[in-house]
């Protein structure tokens, strides 16, 4: 297939998964509000990761019209999973070590926003 329509694809996969992940990520806030009793530290870490997850996700939905759209996609898929899943993992499973990997995908999320000034 020609580039052109191997890229316009990708880029509509990546609408695809922030449509997912959008929805995931609302389920989540509504557990996190409704569901999920834990003391406010925790809390405060769930509700960070949910924040974070429910931004890359909206601004996943605008790759196509990116400089770059599979480069800021990945990025942004990239660190919104290891930005918000470590975050997540800390208020479920109450053990603080897993936030020791959330740096990694801050960094990488804020790759994501740089690459679109390249």
């Amino acid at each position: 297939a020609p580039y052109w329509l191997t890229a316009a694809m990708a880029a509509r996969n990546l609408q695809r998964l922030a449509g997912v992940s959008g929805a995931a990520s609302v389920g989540l806030a509504a557990y996190g509000a409704h569901g999920l009793h834990i003391d406010a530290d925790l809390k405060r870490s769930f509700e960070n990761g949910n924040r974070m997850h429910t931004v890359n996700s909206a601004v996943l939905v605008a790759a196509p019209v990116f400089p770059r759209p599979l480069l800021t996609g990945t990025l942004l898929i990239a660190g919104t999973t290891a930005f918000s899943g470590p975050c997540y993992a800390v208020a479920l499973t109450q053990d603080k070590r897993w936030g020791k990997l959330a740096p990694f995908g801050g960094a990488t999320i804020i790759l994501a926003w740089l690459s679109l000034v390249i």
